[in-house]
């Protein structure tokens, strides 16, 4: 299939509480959009650089190591500064359409309604390290606290979902005041029913934006 050429990159994140699914549902859109001819990038906080890569390793499987909210805080930002500049904004440049398997609005929720951080002090955190840069759209697979947790633990449990179930109901309740507040561009799915017919649901609300 020849590829088809966009105007201008679009950045689409995914977000959702632990075991929604949306490292599957994001790898599985991009080979959808691959398979109708887009240049498709996907990618993934914290990681998808060298720089993010370790971080990601200190930040999820450190649990020799006591990090603070506020440390989280500048670690997740730091990874995230590195993609901005090394992965996510080269490839809109290139007019191509970037994947991201969470992006700020997980720090707002972890960080944020989870840990308690003054939302004003990521906030002005967060637009260093983003630039300013926001997605044209964000999914946000959404799944019962205590659900998403067994789902999560059956692959083993790292440092972020071993925090009590009492952080990740604020967390989950951080990301659906924010679908709330930004309602054009986060979409809520209920990653409650089979993979087929989530994966088509997100299909139709990435189809609209492209």
């Amino acid at each position: 299939m020849a590829k088809k050429s966009l105007k201008a990159g679009i950045f689409i994140t995914f977000e959702g509480p632990e075991g929604c699914g949306k490292s599957t549902h994001s790898a599985m859109l991009c080979e959808y959009l691959k398979s109708r001819g887009y240049d498709c990038v996907h990618t993934r906080e914290p990681g998808g650089t060298s720089l993010g890569e370790k971080i990601r390793e200190l930040l999820l499987h450190s649990d020799g190591i006591k990090i603070s909210d506020i440390s989280e805080l500048f670690l997740f930002e730091a990874a995230r500064s590195q993609i901005v500049v090394e992965v996510i904004m080269p490839a809109l440049e290139a007019g191509k359409i970037v994947i991201c398997d969470r992006f700020s609005d997980a720090t707002f929720s972890y960080q944020g309604y989870g840990g308690k951080v003054p939302l004003e002090v990521i906030r002005a955190l967060d637009r260093v390290s983003t630039k300013g840069l926001k997605p044209r759209l964000t999914i946000l697979l959404d799944v019962d606290t205590i659900t998403g947790l067994s789902r999560a633990k059956r692959k083993g449990s790292d440092r972020m979902e071993k925090k009590d179930v009492t952080y990740h109901r604020r967390v989950r309740s951080g990301y659906l005041d924010l679908a709330r507040r930004y309602h054009g561009r986060i979409k809520v799915i209920k990653a409650g029913g089979t993979i087929q017919k989530t994966q088509a649901m997100v299909r139709r609300e990435v189809d609209r934006v492209i």
